[in-house]
């Protein structure tokens, strides 16, 4: 094919076939029961240099428990995927366990905006399609997927991404490189002991983001018998095969929000959307992350059942979320 234009910007490329044969050879199969908690989980399949992705957004079913924890162990150098993210890039950033991002959606303000302005963070332009594209790329297992997304904007030139003549039709088509990132941490309403997981409401590449992934963390707010996946298979986005953790985590997506389960709280989220200064992250951290040593801890010193309550009571729409 004829290349036309290319992006100038790094990108994180697995081949396919080295893909294969790490899930050939180190996913496990069998029914084991892989339910631990999220300082087990992430101190096993999150190191230092990762590419990260993870599943939905600050505001909605985001895996903000996992993300804490990954805070909380000070991992460095990951390289993540920001698909419909919000605040987890700017509180990655702020602990500095980032130095890369593939921005399909960044989150907003004047904070990341002065670590990317100084260097300290690299930013890489996609869109929230591109990269979602480039997932079902690596989850079917072949190097580039063609598509018309990126063409003909500046964002393509600070991308990965490649222009070519389509064989076909002799039009400008453009190819995205597969992603396989190394982990994805992924928030869901229902799981089992085994790894097989249910969402309920708005996704965008779950059950992607796990196949297209070498390592899976799921943390869910209900962990549910296996009987219950049975009944109903054709309700199961996630199965236990592509999953190496299980955490059960109720509001695991606070201060987001879960359908069905609870509201976002909106105050947090203010408060956190307001940071401009790096004394004002570093004390953010300290209270909500550092000083707490887990989930349960932070939801019971800093959050509370009073606030919790709230936000069960403000969730309206239950019905098809269960």
């Amino acid at each position: 094919m004829e290349v036309l234009d290319r992006g100038d910007a790094e990108f994180h490329f697995v081949d396919p076939d080295d893909f294969r044969e790490y899930v050939r050879d180190r996913k496990n199969r069998n029914w084991e029961d892989k339910l631990m908690d999220e300082s087990e989980a992430v101190k096993k399949f999150v190191s230092d240099g990762d590419y990260l992705a993870y599943d939905f957004s600050s505001l909605t079913r985001g895996p903000q428990s996992l993300i804490r924890e990954i805070i909380r162990q000070r991992k460095k150098y990951l390289w993540i995927c920001a698909k419909f993210t919000l605040l987890e890039s700017v509180l990655l950033a702020g602990a500095g366990c980032i130095d890369k991002i593939d921005v399909g959606f960044l989150g907003f303000g004047p904070y990341i905006a002065r670590k990317v302005q100084n260097g300290e963070v690299k930013v890489y332009d996609w869109s929230n399609g591109s990269i979602t594209y480039r997932l079902i790329a690596g989850a079917m297992g072949v190097p580039f997927i063609p598509a018309r997304d990126l063409l003909g904007t500046d964002t393509f030139k600070k991308s990965g991404a490649m222009a070519v003549k389509d064989p076909f039709t002799g039009k400008p088509v453009a190819l995205l490189p597969a992603l396989n990132p190394d982990v994805a941490i992924i928030h869901v309403q229902e799981a089992d002991i085994y790894g097989n997981a249910r969402v309920y409401g708005p996704t965008v590449a779950t059950l992607e983001t796990a196949m297209a992934s070498k390592k899976v963390i799921i943390s869910a707010e209900r962990i549910v018998e296996t009987i219950e996946f049975r009944k109903e298979p054709n309700m199961t986005i996630i199965p236990y095969y592509l999953v190496d953790a299980v955490v059960h985590a109720p509001f695991g997506a606070y201060p987001g929000g879960t359908q069905g389960y609870y509201e976002m709280d909106s105050e947090h989220y203010l408060m956190l959307s307001s940071i401009r200064e790096e004394e004002d992250m570093q004390r953010y951290l300290e209270e909500y992350i550092y000083s707490v040593d887990s989930h349960e801890e932070f939801l019971e010193k800093r959050v509370g059942m009073k606030k919790l309550k709230e936000l069960i009571k403000k969730a309206q729409i239950l019905e098809g979320y269960r």
